[in-house]
């Protein structure tokens, strides 16, 4: 979704204003759901609408298309998957406003495999000598796609198809393009005057007894967008109007204009973005669209005024979602703090990301990569109560009934889930073989586990590494299995860690062998620290580690034993 960023000034003062704070509202609670999607949907069959049902999201080309912009994309999935469930046809589809002008360089971006560059990486003079132009006209810097617009369209298609959300991409630029925008942006035109009064309420700069004239030319001599038109002509079959090439303001800079005159027809340019997003909803037939709280306090105000009072038509059902955080800061192309859904999806498993869109959108929660066991578990309990494996109060239990499903799309009781840090723990195993061994041995796969469930349990595996290996926390090791690390110990560190092999050969539990190596250490006069350090070095070939008893647990025994009596 693109604002223009103008100043506001006034509200939309209409008897029928919808608010967009659905999830808020008192009337939310005269049915009660357990989960969110089921209001909004109450809410859109209230209307009758015709089917299908469109469901919509949009977003403008600019910087890294990052998780945060798949918010709205997931936010529309659901209440979409909730109404096909109630046995409606429903569209979802998702706007590329790849006609906007570019007003500014980012200081990011990212290739299509998901790798992020600074501009100096790349083609960066492209983006330089367009400022001011739509986003479509713009080269890639990459060199990849047809544009610098499809390449970030590219990117959100390809997040959405990660985790099986099936939208229906449309490129504004194609919209305007094939002439299916002609209709909406001339009915705005011939009724100008009207639109400038309704906007006038909003915007600063719109004076309502001006000329202000609501379409934007592409300039034919130097590219870039233009906000001055000087005359309209209507008539005929192919309207057009007559522009001059001036400056636009962009945030604290300015982007001159060249000050060619000319004529522009209707698909050689495009509505400003207040109008623009109305004439979406007239020209897709949008039921609902979700939007960040942004967009609460300005631009739906006036979009619902533009539809009502200049377009002619009924807004669709709104709904504010909350932002969520990085890492407990706000997404920023320009300060690094982003991850795609590329990137997330190497760390868990994307029936894990989708659980994680389904909490409810009202409460502002941040998504950490350092705690993201703590995601995977909440899932984990999710998926075992709605299998009946755990005890959960009555308000869980209907939240896993309904919304469980939603996320893994066909559910299977076979399915098998490592604990995501036990996982981690089988990352510092190279050999496939004996990840699978421990796994059975701790009791994690059944004996009777079918092949499909144990080759998705140990996918977590890798990505559990994966994380550990991000973030650098105490799973990120590596077994030294097939060799010995050097080492080089005094005759007491030696019969301490043969005693200590004496005690693991003879059976014991992990908190067991964690207390036996400080009593050990102690009995023989070596400090502990020095003397957890030595196993590190035998096993990890580094001095610090996971928390060894538990690792020493997990690890055959018999090489163990052998690797502290340095055998092998």
């Amino acid at each position: 979704m693109s604002p223009d960023g103008d100043g506001e000034t006034g509200d939309a003062a209409e008897s029928d204003a919808i608010s967009p704070y659905t999830l808020q509202s008192e009337e939310a609670s005269e049915t009660r759901h357990a989960f969110w999607a089921d209001t909004v949907a109450d809410r859109i069959e209230k209307r009758d609408p015709d089917e299908p049902i469109v469901v919509k999201g949009g977003i403008s080309p600019s910087g890294v298309p990052h998780l945060g912009n798949v918010n709205e994309i997931m936010r529309g999935y659901f209440v979409a998957e909730v109404l096909r469930d109630r046995g409606h046809e429903v569209r979802q589809v998702f706007t590329a406003d790849d006609r906007d002008p570019l007003r500014g360089l980012p200081r990011t971006l990212c290739d299509l495999e998901g790798n992020l560059v600074d501009l100096g990486e790349v083609d960066a003079g492209a983006l330089g000598r367009n400022l001011g132009a739509p986003y479509t006209d713009i080269p890639d810097p990459f060199g990849c796609c047809d544009s610098y617009g499809d390449h970030f369209a590219t990117i959100i298609q390809d997040s959405a198809d990660a985790l099986d959300v099936p939208i229906e991409l449309v490129s504004n630029t194609e919209l305007y393009e094939s002439g299916a925008f002609d209709d909406v942006t001339r009915f705005v035109l011939e009724h100008r005057e009207r639109a400038s009064e309704v906007l006038s309420k909003y915007q600063d700069k719109v004076d309502a007894d001006g000329d202000y004239v609501p379409f934007n030319p592409i300039c034919e001599e130097c590219g870039t967008i233009t906000e001055t038109v000087t005359s309209v002509d209507l008539a005929g079959d192919e309207p057009t109007v007559d522009y001059r090439c001036t400056d636009m303001e962009a945030g604290d800079q300015t982007i001159e204009g060249c000050g060619h005159e000319g004529t522009a027809t209707l698909r050689e340019g495009k509505l400003p973005w207040r109008f623009e997003w109305p004439g979406q909803w007239q020209l897709l037939g949008v039921d609902f669209e979700p939007f960040g709280k942004d967009h609460a306090e300005g631009s739906w105000p006036s979009g619902q005024d533009v539809a009502r009072n200049v377009l002619e038509i009924e807004p669709p059902v709104p709904m504010v979602y909350e932002w969520f955080t990085l890492d407990g800061e706000p997404f920023s192309s320009s300060a690094g703090n982003v991850i795609l859904v590329s990137d997330v999806l190497e760390l868990l498993e994307p029936e894990v990301l989708r659980y994680f869109f389904a909490k409810d959108p009202v409460k502002a929660r941040d998504f950490s990569i350092e705690r993201l066991d703590q995601l995977v578990d909440e899932f984990d309990r999710l998926e075992a109560i709605y299998f009946g494996e755990l005890e959960a109060d009555e308000d869980e239990r209907a939240f896993a009934e309904r919304v469980y499903p939603f996320i893994v799309g066909e559910p299977r009781e076979e399915r098998i889930r490592l604990p995501y840090t036990f996982a981690a723990v089988l990352g510092m195993f190279d050999d496939p073989g004996l990840r699978e061994e421990v796994a059975r041995r701790e009791g994690h796969i059944p004996d009777d586990a079918p092949e499909w469930a144990v080759d998705a349990a140990l996918k977590r595996v890798e990505q559990a590494r994966n994380w550990a290996r991000r973030t650098g926390n105490e799973f990120d090791y590596e077994l030294k299995r097939s060799e010995i690390p050097d080492h080089e110990f005094d005759a007491a560190t030696e019969d301490a860690l043969a005693e200590l092999a004496d005690f693991i050969e003879a059976g014991h539990e992990p908190d067991e062998i964690q207390g036996e190596i400080y009593e050990t250490a102690k009995r023989h006069d070596v400090d502990v620290g020095d003397f957890f350090a030595a196993g590190y070095r035998l096993f990890f070939d580094e001095d610090q580690g996971p928390k060894l008893g538990p690792f020493l647990a997990k690890v055959d025994r018999e090489f163990v034993v052998a690797r502290l009596r340095r055998e092998r």
